[in-house]
């Protein structure tokens, strides 16, 4: 058996840390935890069933819900829909309040349970 250099062991240069693998991760895991609250707040999951509810990003958010996924983009011009693999529709009316309060009750939630703030 090879005798254990320990000098040569510590000088040996280590690869840094892959940083953007890592944030990627971080990331990730704050989207999940995100998610786990979000999806409380449409009330309780009926059984055999899948709920998502998210911000991706600034002003990207997903809905998803037994594998139908709903991207919305908040936009200076309006809050717009896409379902699916379709086109971006404007969002009007009862449906804009619905999604404006969803909204606002995520931040919230958000912000006091993940982030304690």
């Amino acid at each position: 058996m090879p005798k254990l250099n320990l000098k040569q062991h510590l000088l040996t240069p280590r690869p840094a840390p892959n940083y953007k693998d890592r944030r990627k991760s971080v990331e990730r895991n704050l989207i999940n935890a995100e998610s786990a609250l979000g999806r409380t707040l449409f009330g309780a999951i009926p059984a055999g069933r899948s709920r998502e509810f998210f911000c991706l990003q600034k002003n990207v958010w997903i809905w998803s819900e037994n594998g139908q996924i709903i991207r919305y983009e908040v936009r200076e011009n309006g809050v717009y829909k896409k379902i699916g693999e379709g086109g971006y529709h404007k969002v009007t009316g009862e449906e804009l309040e619905h999604f404006t309060a969803a909204t606002k009750a995520y931040l919230e939630l958000v912000k006091t349970r993940i982030y304690n703030k």
